[in-house]
This record gives C-alpha cells, structure tokens and sequence, in this order.
C-alpha cells in the first residue's frame, strides 16, 4: 500500500470515514460469522452429530426416479447431487424458453386490436397470477395422475405419441455419430450468425447503410451447420418408438408426470408475470414510434416486431431477469409432488445422515451459482440493448 493510498484513508476526508466505516463491518461481519460458527461447532460435537463434508463420497443408498445423469443407489452423494442438480437444471431451462415465448405472445396479445384475443390474453394473466403457484402444480398434477386413462390405454396421437397417467411418452432418436456432428454443429453455427451480426452492424455505423442479407446469413448459419453435420454423420433417421407391451407404453422418450406437472406449472405461472412486463414495456415506447412505423408503412405486426418490441427491450430486460430468478427458484416447489430436484434429494440424504447444516449449504451453493450466472448473462445482454450515451 502506498503512501497516497494511506493519505486518502483518514477520518478528516469523506471518503476516507466511509473505508472506515466499511472496514469496520467486514470485521464485524467477519467476527460475527466465526461466532456462529464456533456455537454450530460446538452443538454439533455436544450432541455427537458429525459434520464435515466427508460423507459426500459415501454410497448414497437410495433411488433416483428419473434423470439425465446415469445414477445408482451404489453411487456416492456427490452423483446423487449432481443427478439433482441436473434435473433442476433441465426444468429450469427449459421453463425459462418456454415462459418467455409463451409471455411474449400473451403480452402482445393483450394490446391486440382483436377482443377475443385480448380478453383470451387478459383471463390467462388474471387467472395464472392470482394462484399460488403451489396450488397450480397440485391442480396439474392432480389432472395428470388422476383424469387422464390408465397407462394401459393411453391417448395416443400420430402413433407414436402416448400420453397417460404414466406421463408422455415420445419417440426419440436413436444415438449415432450424425447427431453428435449437429449438435457440435449449433455452437459454431449460433458463433457465425453472432459474428454476421456484429459485421453488420459495424458495416451500418461506418457506412450509414446495413446490409442487406445479414439477416439471412446468420440463419442460413445457423441452420446449415447442424444439418451439414448431420448429414456428414449419415444422416440418422432411425428412431427409438414407444410401444405398447403388457403393463402399459415402453420405450422412447419417457416425460414422468411429475416433471410435466412441474414444467407446466413453472411455465404457465412465470408466463402470466412475464406478459405484464412484455405489455407494460411496450406501452412505454413513445406513441410516435408506432406513427412513424405506420408513416413507413409497416404493418402493425411488423411495427411491434421491428420498432416497438427491440425499443421495449430496455425496459423488459431488468423485471425479466427477476423473473427468471424466480422460476429457478420456484423449481424447489418440486419437493411437494415428488420430482427428485436437489431439494428433494437433499431431503433424503439429511433423513439419512442427519448432516442438515451440510446438505442445507449445498442447497444454497446451487441456487447461488445458478441464479448468478443467469444474472450475469442477463446483465451482459441487457448493455447491449440500453442506449448509449453521447
């Protein structure tokens, strides 16, 4: 530390009383926490209860009903976390894309010109966020597991789609080089049509004129590169299809009711919340935007895709963040109808090694590393969209 960093820590300057104001509460707070630890320490050992992560590494002894990660009851708690973390994971996305497409829509539908579909959009938003989205998932589930036909006589659509009390069971694509070349295939074609963007737009502020194929350039990447790869693969067709045997449909891709129920629950409540941001950030766009649209001759869809949405953004961006948050967290209601989330799988591993503290940090650590890199990718897009100052 320098001389003239010492200099400007003193009681006499403003900024020098408030490092010292602050420092004091790091070491309060520091001070604080190992307290409490100490006490948690020492009612632990008073009660002979063990503590430490050694356990993590131990067979876990119990079952996962479904997952992505190949687990067994011989497998340590660490894998049994990971399956859980996993399955968190697979609901928390794919409830994000679907609440923000599903949002969008009814957002912009409740601004429609057309009644039945603004007051379609308007009941959805009404009814979804006025119901504790506990209650949704219990209603859902209760409709998945109880009114729909028994497992053998399911609903079945194209053939090959079956739906029943055991879930929805879809056909799947059998596993072969060609699908391993398109999915490597995505990254590289979503950094292609990222680069095709970022030279258009260094084309339009150097030239005043955007090109014109940008557009369709970084979709044909998009697109033309998983499909090059696949078919460099051979081109895979065969598919893996649910079939009806004696105790009901087997095969394919299996969907439990449990993880719908929580899927739908989770996409139908967030996307209630995320339609009032949608609406309320295009509302906020200056009414001239929308004249000036319509003085180009634009369409009124094509005024709210190309003028008014990419405008609302700005505003969109910070409640949508929240929102997300929220479902990640909201994920943990899964517990309340059996889906084997981490929560749920914390649950079993404190009733079985009584380490509550422990499996109750773990928790935490997932929540908190989720939900930070979701806001950090948010923040990141959320620059890019604000205006920037002259």
């Amino acid at each position: 530390m320098t001389i003239g960093t010492l200099s400007r820590i003193s009681w006499r300057r403003r900024a020098g009383r408030a490092l010292i104001v602050q420092g004091a509460l790091l070491l309060l707070l520091a001070l604080g926490a190992a307290a409490l630890w100490r006490n948690v320490e020492g009612a632990l050992q008073a009660r002979q209860i063990r503590s430490g992560f050694a356990f993590i590494t131990e067979p876990a002894g119990f079952d996962i009903g479904e997952g992505p990660v190949p687990y067994t009851p011989r497998d340590s708690y660490l894998l049994a976390f990971a399956a859980g973390v996993a399955n968190t994971l697979r609901v928390s996305v794919l409830g994000v894309v679907l609440a923000t497409l599903l949002g969008t829509l009814v957002g912009v539908g409740r601004l429609s010109r057309n009644l039945l579909v603004r007051a379609g959009c308007t009941a959805f938003v009404e009814v979804l966020r006025n119901i504790p989205l506990v209650i949704l998932l219990f209603g859902i589930y209760l409709v998945l597991t109880e009114l729909l036909p028994d497992a053998v006589e399911p609903i079945t659509v194209l053939g090959s789609v079956h739906l029943s009390k055991g879930g929805l069971q879809l056909p799947r694509p059998i596993w072969a080089p060609g699908w391993t070349l398109a999915l490597l295939g995505l990254p590289v074609g979503a950094l292609g049509a990222w680069l095709a963007g970022r030279w258009g737009e260094a084309r339009r502020a150097r030239t005043g004129r955007a090109p014109a194929a940008t557009g369709a350039v970084a979709l044909a990447l998009l697109v033309v590169l998983p499909v090059l790869g696949w078919l460099l693969g051979g081109a895979p067709t065969a598919l893996e299809r649910p079939e009806m045997g004696p105790f009901g449909v087997m095969g394919g891709l299996a969907l439990t009711p449990e993880f719908l129920a929580l899927l739908l629950g989770l996409t139908l409540s967030t996307a209630a919340s995320i339609a009032e941001i949608v609406r309320s950030g295009v509302l906020a766009v200056s009414h001239g935007q929308t004249e000036a649209a319509a003085a180009l001759g634009l369409t009124p869809g094509q005024g709210t895709r190309l003028v008014l949405l990419p405008q609302a953004l700005r505003i969109i961006v910070p409640p949508l963040t929240s929102q997300f948050l929220n479902l990640t967290k909201n994920s943990s209601l899964a517990v309340a109808i059996g889906y084997p989330d981490v929560v749920s799988i914390a649950n079993t591993a404190i009733n079985q090694n009584g380490q509550a503290l422990e499996c109750i940090l773990v928790i935490m650590a997932v929540y908190l590393s989720i939900n930070l890199v979701t806001a950090l990718a948010m923040n990141v897009y959320g620059r890019r969209v604000a205006l920037v100052e002259r």
